[in-house]
């Protein structure tokens, strides 16, 4: 390697980790304010925030590269512009284009990283964060008792106290309510002061009440009848110390099995994509097989000589089934008949016999009501089975979606390098200050590209590949244009080369307008 390369390739190596880390952090930043709600006041350990922020970390990284290699390649040949070593490199007789081979070659291994880490790592991290979130948002907020307010976060008891403590233990004029027995506040607790702390790893609640009551009202009747009452009775005890344990485990934080989330698309991987893209595939063809079939269920009279034109797909599909079923099951679905014109004919005539001496009967009430039943029935299946393929193919897009995404957003790093590296040679400026401008605006060319065309493909507006490669494609076209131009060593961002052009315009459309005419 030419020391040249070795140059080029170190003064890359450093901006691009450090700004790999910094956008990371700021896009865990961002994506972690929409879930702050759910965390705050939860009481949960270091150990469990950790994990979370780890495992989302890792999520953001498809994300995270091609805008780190992006602004890393501004600043590196931005820098070098500007010190006048792409000058110095040209006049040696090294093109610019030799010149972004070393990081060209990077970028291609980064491209293959980035497809590793979105097809095994995000899946698994999104799989571990997503689930671990919904674990956080089901578990209780930490016990926080308000003074001078009922709190009623232990199931069937309600707390009041007048006063706390700064050391969190002390408590003033304490009121416990008992739900525990089902039959209202009849089991009251009052104490002139008392302490209050977790015994036995934090699973149970102890309160030392000091001086009080407790009152307990109830019924001395067992086996009342329907015009008897009740005696009441009251029982009050006082005390000048008294201890109550309540349990805690419903503050636990209590892991879901992960396999429940297992079907999201993010948490998928190609391979994965396919096998269930292919399902959902089969899922198709097999309602479109039974809607096909229902001509010999349903429409038993009307035009029952017509035969349905089965697309060369079904019957493929049907074939191979009936090959692997046919040994366990041979009964497993209705044949599809097909054309036969001889048999075809034989049927229309007898038909048109039967059509002849019976529709010319005038039809009774109950024969109309029977025709209107099975009408509302046919069409009730036909629309639920419609919405269940609605269902299919829609579900189908989403994992197809995913399954581009996968690639495409891989493939936004060799296209974020054929922007920034071109760009950063013609604006010659390094640092943090104008690669950081262009690197967010065309970060955000990009994701407003890829939303709309995924939104878009979501709505049948255009296909998939369209919607999900657009963002790259643009984008490529710009970075090419960028290269052409810094080969040519124009000068873009210049305020006189503008002013040159518009000048020649003028000259032109002068001479034009000022022209004899013939």
């Amino acid at each position: 390697m030419r020391k040249i390369d070795k140059l080029i390739l170190t003064s890359f190596i450093g901006p691009f980790i450090l700004t790999f880390l910094v956008v990371v952090f700021i896009l865990l930043l961002q994506h972690m304010l929409k879930y702050f709600d759910d965390i705050i006041g939860k009481d949960l350990g270091w150990d469990v925030l950790g994990t979370l922020l780890f495992y989302f970390a890792i999520f953001m990284t498809p994300l995270a590269l091609p805008l780190a290699i992006l602004l890393s390649s501004l600043i590196t040949f931005g820098n070098l512009s500007e010190h006048f070593e792409i000058t110095a490199i040209k006049s040696l007789g090294i093109s610019l284009t030799r010149s972004l081979f070393p990081i060209f070659f990077m970028v291609i291994l980064l491209t293959f990283f980035a497809f590793y880490v979105n097809n095994t790592w995000v899946p698994k991290a999104a799989l571990e964060a997503f689930s671990l979130l919904y674990d956080i948002k089901q578990k209780k907020p930490a016990m926080d008792l308000q003074e001078g307010a009922f709190y009623s976060g232990i199931p069937d008891i309600s707390i009041k106290v007048n006063k706390k403590y700064p050391d969190g233990v002390t408590l003033k004029d304490v009121i416990i309510y008992d739900h525990r027995g089902r039959s209202g506040n009849k089991q009251v607790t009052i104490a002139d002061s008392g302490k209050m702390y977790t015994i036995l790893n934090d699973q149970y609640l102890k309160l030392e009440l000091f001086r009080g009551y407790e009152y307990s009202e109830g019924s001395d009747g067992q086996n009342m009848g329907v015009n008897q009452t009740s005696n009441e009775t009251l029982r009050k005890t006082q005390f000048s110390k008294t201890e109550i344990v309540l349990d805690l485990s419903s503050f636990g934080f209590a892991r879901t099995d992960k396999r429940w989330f297992q079907g999201n698309r993010i948490m998928r991987s190609v391979l994965e994509l396919d096998s269930d893209m292919d399902s959902l595939t089969n899922q198709i063809k097999e309602n479109d097989l039974g809607r096909y079939n229902m001509q010999f269920s349903l429409f038993n009279l009307h035009h029952k000589g017509d035969t349905l034109d089965v697309p060369e797909a079904l019957r493929s599909f049907k074939r191979a089934k009936d090959s692997v079923v046919a040994k366990n099951d041979p009964y497993r679905s209705i044949p599809l008949l097909d054309f036969n014109p001889v048999h075809d004919s034989l049927i229309t005539a007898k038909a048109r016999r039967v059509s002849d001496s019976i529709f010319r009967k005038p039809p009774s009430s109950e024969e109309i009501s029977a025709a209107l039943g099975n009408t509302r029935s046919i069409k009730s299946q036909l629309l639920n089975m419609n919405t269940t393929r609605n269902t299919y193919v829609n579900d189908r897009k989403v994992f197809q979606i995913q399954w581009h995404k996968i690639i495409s957003n891989s493939v936004a790093c060799i296209v974020m390098f054929l922007i920034g590296a071109p760009l950063g040679s013609i604006i010659k400026k390094g640092g943090l200050g104008v690669p950081v401008i262009f690197s967010i605006f065309f970060f955000i060319l990009f994701y407003l590209i890829s939303s709309t065309g995924e939104k878009w493909a979501l709505q049948d507006r255009i296909s998939v590949e369209v919607g999900i490669w657009a963002a790259d494609f643009v984008l490529a076209v710009i970075g090419l244009f960028f290269l052409r131009q810094a080969r040519l060593d124009a000068r873009l961002f210049d305020s006189d080369y503008y002013r040159v052009v518009v000048e020649k315009l003028k000259q032109r459309f002068g001479r034009t307008t000022s022209a004899p005419l013939p």
